[in-house]
């Protein structure tokens, strides 16, 4: 898609992604590690979407209810980036339209949201179980997990949409290489002539508030997680409820350890290798694993494995 520019007669065709060196060795190097990740990520993901919303036992189980959507969300990132990151890698052609563009940043800003929103619900999910267990059919009813759900892929997309718009405006005069493997919005507006303090003011304001909002939530949770854990007085039952909440606090670190190194560190640090390497974590590394924390030490998945096999 071409867009004219606004001060010359000049046509934007797209932009160039510069993916992660120009040694076209280097980057034969890293398609064979990237696209087994990749094709692990699907299977994984697909077999626990299978697992929960066709067994009645998990999907009606607010923790694997969630644990559904969150990896449909990783499906959905994955393959909104890696795809073409292995393109770029096997295949030297690394530009991009400017329509693809913005559709591929709506969806990757989409679902890295929705990461975030699901992983905000399940941590409500694990302070109701621990904290208030003789209420926690009441609270966590499949109708409030399906509002949480609902709810949380709804202002994905719309704050996905709120980022595309206001970029859709802008203009582009300047170089057209993207130091990134896919589309992001940092390295885009870095890019742009136009006045882009309008979306600069969102992302402080509305970006922070979606980010940290959860974060938050997540924080607060298992500091009251914690407190009531310590109180629990034998041992054996301070580590049968830690260990309801070990596989998500592990992908919550992965996850928010690599976007808040992205995001949140001062703009002048998230140049070159360190914004590709903290987005390859989140990207690909943390959807790859998901899969394998949630399974490997749980019973239920497992025993619902067995039912299928």
């Amino acid at each position: 898609m071409e867009r004219k520019i606004q001060d010359n007669q000049t046509h934007f065709a797209g932009f160039v992604l510069l993916g992660f060196s120009s040694s076209s060795e280097f980057q034969g190097f890293l398609f064979p590690v990237f696209l087994p990740m990749y094709l692990l990520t699907m299977l994984g993901n697909m077999l626990i979407i299978l697992l929960v919303f066709f067994n009645s036992s998990l999907f009606y189980a607010p923790m694997y209810f969630f644990l559904g959507h969150l990896s449909l969300a990783d499906m959905g990132l994955s393959s909104t980036t890696v795809p073409k990151m292995l393109q770029i890698l096997v295949s030297q052609t690394n530009t991009i339209s400017y329509s693809g563009c913005l559709t591929q940043m709506y969806f990757f800003v989409a679902f890295c949201t929705m990461d975030n929103f699901i992983l905000a619900s399940m941590a409500y999910d694990r302070y109701v179980a621990i904290c208030r267990p003789l209420h926690y059919t009441t609270i966590m009813s499949y109708r409030c997990c399906l509002l949480l759900a609902s709810g949380s892929w709804l202002l994905a997309y719309i704050h996905s949409l709120l980022y595309v718009l206001l970029l859709s405006e802008f203009s582009f005069c300047a170089s057209r290489e993207v130091t990134h493997f896919f589309c992001d919005l940092d390295p885009l507006l870095k890019l742009s002539c136009s006045d882009t303090s309008s979306i600069e003011i969102m992302l402080v304001s509305e970006g922070t508030t979606a980010l940290l909002g959860p974060l938050l939530l997540i924080l607060f949770s298992y500091i009251f997680i914690i407190s009531k854990i310590l109180r629990v007085p034998s041992a054996s039952g301070k580590y049968k409820a830690f260990s309801t909440c070990s596989a998500h606090l592990t992908t919550v670190s992965l996850f928010y350890g690599s976007l808040i190194g992205t995001y949140i560190c001062p703009s002048s640090t998230n140049s070159g290798s360190r914004l590709r390497v903290a987005s390859i974590i989140y990207t690909v590394v943390t959807p790859m694993l998901n899969p394998f924390i949630y399974s490997l030490r749980n019973n239920e998945i497992q025993n619902a494995m067995r039912r299928m096999q």
